[in-house]
C-alpha cells in the first residue's frame, strides 16, 4: 500500500478546485517551509518537497486527470516518478511561484541572474448555457507580450550582444551591508539578468519583447460552470531569454437559460401539466440537457410536485460525477374556456361541492379574472 498523503490533502483543498485555487494553497504552504527560510531543518525541506510534488502533479492537467482515476500507480504507468526531482529541479520548475522574495534569485535555485518566466494573463469568456453544459470551441484574439523577432529576445541591436554587468559581474546580484547583517538583493545597474545592453535594438527599444496579437482556439470541456478556470500553458507573456513563458487563465462565465436552472451538476426546470393529467395521471415528454425523456405522472400528483431523473443532469468535467434532472410539475389553468369546457368545470364542481356560483357567483368572478 502506498504511504504516500493525497495530493489535494498535502495542499489542503477540495478535489475540485482550480488552477488559481491550486496556486494560491501552494504558494502560501511552500513559503512557509522553504529551505531559505527553514536552514538545515529536514523535516521542512521534506514537507517542502511534498508541497512540490503535489503542486506539479495537480497543475497539469493530465497528469491530474490520471491520478484522479488511478492515483500513484496511473501516474508511473505513464512513465512519472513522483518525488524524484531534486531541490534544484523544483526551484527551477517553479521559478514564477517563489519569485524574488528569497535573495532576488530564488535561494538555492543556483538562479542568480537566472531568466524570468514570462507573467501569467486571464482572460474572461462568456457561454451560453448549453454550450458550458455540451462542450465547445471559442476563437479568441489575446494580445501578450511576445519575442521580439528583430533581436530575437536579446534585446541588443542585430549585429551586437549584451555584456556582462560591471555592477554585478554577471551573476545578476549585489551585497549590501546593514550592520552586522549582509543582505543579498537584484542588481540595480541590470535588473537580476547578469547581462547590460549598450546598443539596443530598436524595434524593441531594449526589453526584447514587443506587444502582440494572437488569435487561439480554446477547447472547452463539457461541465465548465461560472467560475471555472482553464489554463492554457505557455500563453500568457514571453519569458526572458531561456525562460518559459506565462499561462493564460480562461475564467468562464455562463448566461442564463430561459427553462433550465443549474445547480451544481443538476438541472431544475418546470413542466406545466393539466387538471386531467394530474388527477388522473400521465405519461408527459419533459426536456432535459440531453433530449427529451418520458415522466410518468402518477394519479392524484399535487402542483409542485417535484419528480427526479436520476442521471440526466450534466456531466461533470472530465467525467467526475454526473447530475440528476428534477422536473417540477405545475398545473396549468387556462385563461380562456369555451362554453363546453366552462359547462362541465361547473358540472365537476357541482359533484364536487355541490354548490356552484352563478352568472355573478365566485365561478363567474373567477373566470372573468382569469380572462381579463
Amino acid at each position: 500500500m502506498d504511504s504516500k498523503r493525497d495530493y489535494y490533502e498535502v495542499l489542503g483543498v477540495p478535489r475540485d478546485a482550480d488552477a488559481a485555487t491550486l496556486k494560491k494553497a501552494f504558494r502560501k504552504l511552500a513559503m512557509q517551509y522553504h529551505p531559505d527560510r527553514n536552514p538545515d531543518n529536514p523535516e521542512a525541506e521534506a514537507k517542502f518537497k511534498e508541497l512540490s510534488e503535489a503542486y506539479d502533479v495537480l497543475s497539469d492537467d493530465q497528469k491530474r486527470a490520471t491520478y484522479d482515476r488511478h492515483g500513484f500507480d496511473g501516474l508511473r504507468g505513464q512513465g512519472y516518478n513522483p518525488g524524484a526531482q531534486d531541490m534544484g529541479d523544483i526551484f527551477s520548475h517553479f521559478g514564477d511561484i517563489f519569485g524574488d522574495l528569497f535573495g532576488g534569485g530564488g535561494g538555492r535555485r543556483g538562479g542568480r541572474g537566472a531568466a524570468r518566466q514570462g507573467q501569467d494573463l486571464e482572460l474572461a469568456m462568456r457561454l451560453e448555457f448549453m454550450e458550458a453544459v455540451k462542450g465547445c470551441q471559442k476563437e479568441v484574439e489575446i494580445t501578450r507580450n511576445a519575442l521580439c523577432g528583430g533581436c530575437n529576445g536579446s534585446g541588443a541591436k542585430p549585429g551586437s550582444k549584451p555584456v556582462t554587468c560591471a555592477t554585478c559581474g554577471g551573476v545578476g546580484e549585489v551585497l549590501q551591508q546593514q550592520m552586522f547583517l549582509r543582505i543579498r538583493t537584484v542588481c540595480p545597474a541590470c535588473r537580476g539578468q547578469g547581462k547590460t545592453i549598450s546598443d539596443p535594438c530598436r524595434d524593441c527599444s531594449g526589453r526584447g519583447r514587443v506587444r502582440a496579437s494572437e488569435k487561439l482556439t480554446v477547447t472547452i470541456p463539457g461541465g465548465v460552470d461560472t467560475g471555472n478556470q482553464l489554463r492554457l500553458g505557455g500563453k500568457g507573456d514571453f519569458g526572458d531569454a531561456g525562460a518559459p513563458s506565462g499561462d493564460l487563465y480562461v475564467t468562464i462565465q455562463v448566461k442564463e437559460h430561459e427553462l433550465f436552472k443549474r445547480e451544481g451538476l443538476n438541472v431544475f426546470c418546470q413542466v406545466p401539466v393539466s387538471y386531467p393529467q394530474a388527477c388522473l395521471g400521465a405519461e408527459i415528454k419533459v426536456p432535459t440537457v440531453n433530449g427529451e425523456e418520458a415522466l410518468e405522472i402518477p394519479r392524484a400528483t399535487p402542483s409542485g410536485k417535484v419528480f427526479t431523473l436520476k442521471g440526466k443532469g450534466i456531466a461533470g468535467v472530465n467525467g467526475r460525477g454526473q447530475g440528476n434532472q428534477l422536473v417540477q410539475v405545475v398545473v396549468e389553468v387556462p385563461k380562456k374556456l369555451s362554453p363546453r369546457e366552462e359547462e362541465l368545470i361547473r358540472e365537476l364542481a357541482e359533484l364536487q361541492t355541490g354548490k356552484v356560483g352563478g352568472e355573478k357567483g365566485f365561478w363567474r368572478d373567477f373566470f372573468d379574472r382569469l380572462s381579463s
